[in-house]
């Protein structure tokens, strides 16, 4: 019997404690260093689910978080690589985000915001000069360190993140979020460092009122207003806005990233460095009402995105199963629901998605029970035993004869219907299975029960059907699901004359 490994490096050092939010193959949980009593934030990573071009990126991930130490990008403490899981281990911001912090104020004006692109512009800056683009700047990954009032802007998620060499610009792939792409990765031109700047233009144009420069239904007309730089300061918004952070927007804003201003640059304009003289002290509450509002829209589309892509993860393929849509479609109600009607705060959004990513997560391993068990009936139905044997564990277990109660273990007593039976059954077999019930038991083992209704030619060439009962008890090994135990109810499943 194998022996249970219980003790590893991370967990001893690390006490780990409740969860802080999910990921298509990871999980963050609050942890505490056993020797200093120092709380953390742990990214736990499923290796085993990961492709050999996904362990790149996570070893691209730790190298660049490793680089980066300064007071207003998350931290990595460590970074621990053991049998099946890496544990990245991070700094624990407790404040939530950024955007939501500002719509639960109870004052805030330009000043403020120019304090929030100054931190955002800082972390930047310190990345631009490690040769690190981060492609991804947006709200979402924009965090505070604690709730206390002042509380520093810290930058989080590097996954997109990506080492360039100086200002050289290259292809580095399509990447980023829709409404905070730069025209150069959209015209799929050589990009680097100035993406992120633009990104911080978009930024900055939200946080002065509350609504994003370019915005569209349509991504592909999205697409377009980013390309042509189409945006504007409309009326009566952008009256109280000083000329200071207008010409701070359309610096970053610009087209050609040649001419676009840096992180350095940026953090010398005077609406940054003097902004006690410069940007307006007048509080801004329809900035707030707005932002309010976005916020609720990008947890929503954040929400229904997050479902598509564990969707995608999950099902390995399309999922034929038309219960799939509906179920998306059932989310995005509820989603609706929860995003319109909920309090919005950073915990409201962590349950949304963390909802939709377990439900998610839930229908795509259903469907896969469904899949190999039909994939092992076809076997059965086939007589390949070859396929059979790929499917089943070994010491596989069953009742035999069907339903008469006889424990037999291992694979010889199906070997012999095999070879002397079914293998030289050239009569067509059709089988259904029916009301077919999933019960998921951990992340690596299912139960399932149906209905098999098999359709086949008798020795007199008459049609027949048969129904018998079954259960079979499956298990994820190497990711690989096999079956362990199966049970037939009523009479012989295969028709066998």
């Amino acid at each position: 019997m194998a022996t249970i490994v219980t003790s590893t490096r991370f967990t001893d050092e690390y006490q780990l404690y409740e969860e802080l939010g999910k990921g298509a193959f990871s999980v963050v949980r609050r942890c505490v260093k056993k020797s200093t009593g120092q709380e953390y934030a742990a990214k736990i990573i499923n290796t085993k689910k990961l492709s050999a071009r996904d362990h790149q990126k996570l070893e691209r991930e730790a190298r660049i978080c490793r680089l980066l130490k300064h007071p207003n990008i998350v931290r990595l403490h460590e970074s621990i690589s053991e049998e099946g899981f890496h544990y990245l281990v991070f700094d624990l911001v407790t404040g939530g985000e950024l955007f939501e912090d500002i719509v639960a104020r109870e004052y805030y004006s330009e000043a403020d915001a120019s304090q929030c692109i100054n931190q955002i512009l800082e972390s930047v800056n310190h990345i631009h000069q490690h040769d690190i683009v981060h492609r991804d700047l947006k709200p979402e990954n924009l965090l505070l360190a604690s709730k206390m009032k002042g509380a520093a802007v810290k930058l989080a998620d590097f996954g997109l993140a990506i080492e360039v060499q100086g200002d050289q610009q290259a292809w580095f792939g399509f990447a980023g979020t829709p409404g905070y792409l730069s025209p150069e990765v959209l015209r799929k031109d050589p990009y680097g460092k100035p993406v992120d700047i633009w990104a911080c233009g978009v930024i900055l144009y939200i946080l002065l009122v509350g609504y994003p420069p370019f915005w569209d239904e349509d991504q592909h007309k999205l697409y377009q207003q980013i390309k042509a730089g189409a945006y504007d300061f409309p009326s009566p918004e952008w009256d109280t806005v000083t000329p200071e952070a207008k010409n701070l927007i359309n610096q970053m804003l610009t087209i050609n990233p040649a001419k676009r201003i840096t992180a350095e640059q940026a953090l010398k304009h005077p609406w940054v460095c003097q902004r006690s003289t410069v940007a307006s002290m007048m509080h801004r509450q329809e900035t707030v009402e707005c932002l309010r509002k976005f916020n609720a829209r990008r947890k929503l589309k954040g929400a229904i995105l997050t479902t598509m892509l564990v969707s995608r993860n999950f099902s390995g393929e399309r999922i034929g199963s038309d219960h799939v849509p509906n179920a998306v479609i059932s989310l995005k109600r509820k989603l609706c629901l929860s995003s319109l009607f909920q309090p919005q705060t950073n915990n409201t959004k962590n349950s949304v998605v963390s909802a939709v990513v377990n439900a998610m997560k839930e229908i795509a391993r259903k469907q896969e029970i469904i899949k190999i068990t039909e994939q092992l009936i076809e076997a059965v139905n086939n007589g390949d035993f070859e396929a059979y044997t790929r499917i089943c564990d070994p010491g596989l277990t069953s009742f035999e004869p069907e339903a008469l109660g006889n424990l037999v273990e291992g694979m010889d007593f199906h070997k012999f219907y095999f070879e002397h039976l079914l293998s030289k059954n050239n009569k067509p077999v059709h089988t259904t299975i029916l009301n077919p019930h999933v019960h998921l038991i951990g992340e690596d083992a299912a139960c399932i029960a149906y209905i098999r209704l098999t359709q086949y030619i008798d020795s007199q060439g008459r049609p027949r059907s048969c129904q018998s009962e079954e259960t079979r008890v499956w298990h994820r090994r190497d990711a690989k699901w096999l079956n362990v135990h199966f049970h037939c109810s009523g009479a012989p499943a295969a028709p066998l004359q």
